[in-house]
């Protein structure tokens, strides 16, 4: 067996959980055998002195055919 890997970032008004989920949900669209994934980065954006957004950098492993 031989694994890809590859990064993608996830955004969501609403918790970095829901970052790191919209990303897996949107590279499942595209990218099959997804094996599991490792969230390596947070980040964010304030506007007006609030959390705007929350950002996850995911590290996605999947299997090659």
């Amino acid at each position: 067996m031989v694994q890809k890997v590859t990064e993608v970032v996830g955004v969501s008004k609403e918790s970095f959980a829901h970052a790191a989920q919209n990303a897996v949900d949107t590279a499942a669209k595209t990218v099959r055998n997804l094996r599991w994934f490792r969230v390596t980065e947070f980040e964010g954006v304030v506007k007006d002195q609030k959390v705007a957004e929350y950002h996850a950098t995911v590290r996605l492993y999947f299997d090659l055919d």
